[in-house]
């Protein structure tokens, strides 16, 4: 499979990179969750390296899930190390005090929670003004029911297929009928991403039920070449796309 990594550009509107990011899917973004934080500008020179066309920043305040992680600040650092874009998902509390921190770290995407914010319509518009990708997330337990209003404000939207808050855990199976309902729900344009145990044994079954874009950890960060983990998860998710058209 040939890589055409999507590379971030300050002059590029949100329309044009979510056209890149669909017309360049499947799209597999680390989860930098996973990732050795003692050496993390080595670590996004190797993801580079392996064709990675995105970086997804898993922002925890301890509060909306029960883990830390890192903020803005992390992320405005390593925005100049590298011209990949950046994802940031934000499980946090009231993500509007917070909001244009991450728009000014340089973030492409930004995704918030419906179980954090009930009527996220305002920040939806303000991300999209902002020139900035605005993302939904959906939590296991969640209906689609909660995000449906919004769908036509969300150029990305999140099926949460582990619960939010820690790495490692294993794919929920009910995911797959939850991808396929959004499926049919959304505009064309829409990034569908799936977060949360995807791997080998999972990836395929995700991409046909219609996700285009897959947040991956382990299924990276635990393997030792990172360059052969990517190729082989594009490849297979690719490989369902096309036997479902």
């Amino acid at each position: 499979m040939t890589f055409h990594r999507i590379v971030f550009l300050e002059s590029m509107t949100n329309s044009e990179l979510k056209y890149k990011l669909n017309s360049n899917s499947p799209v597999i973004a680390p989860s930098m969750l996973k990732c050795d934080f003692g050496n993390l500008h080595r670590e996004i020179e190797l993801l580079e390296d392996a064709g990675a066309q995105v970086l997804h920043w898993d922002v925890m305040d301890g509060h909306f899930v029960p883990n830390l992680s890192y903020g803005a600040l992390l992320i405005e650092r390593v925005r100049s190390l590298t011209s990949m874009a950046f994802d940031a998902h934000l499980m946090i509390s009231h993500p509007e005090k917070y909001i244009d921190d991450y728009i000014k770290a340089g973030c492409n995407s930004i995704t918030i929670h419906i179980e954090a914010v009930p009527d996220p319509g305002d920040i939806l518009k303000h991300l999209n003004q902002s020139g900035v990708i605005p993302g939904l997330a959906v939590s296991p337990e969640t209906p689609l029911s909660a995000v449906e209003p919004y769908l036509d404000q969300a150029g990305l939207v999140l099926i949460m297929s582990v619960e939010p808050g820690f790495g490692g855990q294993s794919f929920i199976e009910s995911s797959i009928e939850k991808i396929k309902q959004l499926k049919s729900m959304i505009p064309a344009d829409t990034i569908l991403s799936v977060d949360g145990g995807i791997a080998m044994d999972t990836i395929a079954e995700t991409a046909g039920a219609g996700a285009n874009y897959f947040v991956v950890g382990s299924a990276i960060f635990d393997q030792a070449d990172y360059s052969t983990a990517v190729s082989e998860l594009a490849a297979k998710a690719g490989s369902k796309t096309a036997s479902s058209t």
